[in-house]
């Protein structure tokens, strides 16, 4: 995980409850989409987020379990393992 931009990008998704695209999710971190579209790849491939369709993102379980401390990003293994 690349902190603190991971975890700002989870903090958006969780917070806001909502499907949002990397240009939100940027404009509200204050980085690019192509920042937060390529960080979004490896919380994905880590299953902390969902991509729902092209382009649109969801906080997943285990995403809400890490922001909660219930998850250790040590403990996080990649989907392409």
């Amino acid at each position: 995980m690349q902190l603190p931009t991971d975890e700002r990008v989870l903090e958006v998704l969780h917070s806001s409850g909502l499907i949002l695209s990397p240009a939100v999710i940027g404009k509200n971190i204050d980085k690019s989409r192509e920042q937060v579209n390529r960080r979004l790849s490896v919380l994905v491939e880590y299953g902390l987020v969902t991509r729902v369709e092209r382009g649109y993102y969801e906080i997943a379980t285990p995403g809400v379990r890490y922001l909660e401390g219930e998850l250790d990003a040590d403990d996080l293994e990649s989907d392409s393992e």
